[in-house]
C-alpha cells in the first residue's frame, strides 16, 4: 500500500512537471475492480499463464528436482574411491542433460520471457468472470460461449441471497483439499472460487472467504476491515459511519508498521482457524429442499 502510494505522489509529481512517461501497458483494462461498490474478478487468459506456468514450472522442479537426482546419483557408489568418484561424476554429466536440463530450459525461457519481453507473454482478460454488486446485492457470471464466434459475452445476473455456498472436494494421494463453491438455487450456474482461493488441505479457509463474502455484501453492516478495502472505506455510508462512531483512523493499515501487520494478520489466521461455520443452523432448511 505504501509503495502504491508513493508511486501514485511521484506520477501526480511529474505530470505537474510535465515529465511523466507512460509505463507499458498502463491503461489496458484488467476488468478487476475491489472496492465499496464491486468485487469484481479476472483472470489472464491461457496464453499469459502459459508463460507463468513454464517460468515457476520450470523454476520449482529443478530446484526440487536436482538434489534428488544428485542423492539419488550418489548412492550408487559402493567405496569412495577416486574412480567411484570420477565414475559418479561422468554418471551426473550424462543423464543430467537429459532428466534435468529440460527443466532449467524451461526455468530460463520463462523468465527471460516474463522480466524481459512482457509484449509477448502478456494479454488482457476478455472480460470479467463474475461480480458481486454490494450497491445492488445481485450476482452477475459472465458467460464467454458465444464470445469467440459472435463476440458477445452474455450475463447471468441474480440476487445474492439465491446463492447457496458449497464445500468442494477434491483427493489425491496425499490428502483432501477444499474448496468453495457458490451456486445459484434454481439454475444451473455457478461460481468456482479456486482460481481466488486455491483449494486448501484446510476447511477453514474456504469458510472464511465465505464469511468475508457475506460480510461485504451485507448493506446493514461496514466492509470488511481488510488493507484492500482501506481507500474505499469513506465512500460507503454504512461504513463511513462506522467509522467516526468508532474513531478508526483512516489510515489504519498504511500507516501500520511491520511488525504489528505480522501480528494483526496472525490474529486474522487465527480467527479464521476456530471458525465455526460447521456448528452454525443451516436457515435455508426452513424455507427449500435440496434435491443435490
Amino acid at each position: 500500500m505504501r509503495f502504491w502510494e508513493d508511486a501514485e505522489k511521484e506520477k501526480t509529481k511529474q505530470e505537474a512537471e510535465e515529465t511523466y512517461t507512460s509505463k507499458l501497458f498502463e491503461g489496458v483494462e484488467l476488468h478487476q475492480q475491489y472496492d465499496q461498490e464491486r468485487f469484481r474478478y479476472s483472470q489472464l487468459p491461457f496464453r499469459s499463464h502459459f508463460w507463468l506456468f513454464m517460468y515457476a514450472g520450470g523454476k520449482w522442479s529443478f530446484i526440487i528436482l536436482l538434489p534428488i537426482f544428485l542423492l539419488t546419483s550418489l548412492l550408487g557408489i559402493e567405496n569412495a574411491t577416486d574412480s567411484a568418484i570420477i565414475n559418479y561424476l561422468m554418471h551426473v554429466f550424462d543423464l543430467f542433460p537429459v532428466i534435468m536440463s529440460p527443466w532449467l530450459v524451461f526455468w530460463l525461457i520463462g523468465h527471460i520471457v516474463i522480466n524481459h519481453c512482457p509484449r509477448i507473454w502478456f494479454r488482457p482478460p476478455k472480460g470479467p468472470l463474475w461480480e458481486l454488486n454490494r450497491r445492488t446485492g445481485l450476482v452477475t457470471i459472465f458467460d464467454y460461449k458465444r464470445h469467440r464466434k459472435e463476440g458477445v459475452i452474455d450475463e447471468f445476473i441474480a440476487p445474492f441471497y439465491e446463492f447457496d455456498a458449497y464445500m468442494i472436494t477434491t483427493r489425491d494421494r496425499f490428502g483432501s483439499y477444499y474448496g468453495l463453491l457458490l451456486r445459484h438455487r434454481y439454475e444451473d450456474r455457478q461460481i468456482n472460487f479456486h482460481s481466488l482461493l486455491g483449494p486448501d488441505d484446510f476447511k477453514h479457509r474456504p469458510c472464511a472467504l465465505w464469511d468475508f463474502l457475506q460480510n461485504y455484501m451485507d448493506v446493514s453492516r461496514p466492509i470488511p476491515d481488510i488493507p484492500l478495502f482501506e481507500a474505499y472505506r469513506h465512500l460507503d455510508p454504512v461504513t463511513e459511519k462506522y467509522d467516526k462512531e468508532n474513531g478508526r483512523n483512516p489510515r489504519y493499515w498504511i500507516d501500520m508498521d511491520d511488525d504489528t501487520f505480522k501480528q494483526r494478520v496472525d490474529a486474522m489466521w487465527q480467527r479464521a482457524y476456530a471458525i465455526d461455520t460447521f456448528t452454525r443452523p443451516n436457515l435455508m432448511e426452513r424455507y427449500v429442499s435440496y434435491n443435490d
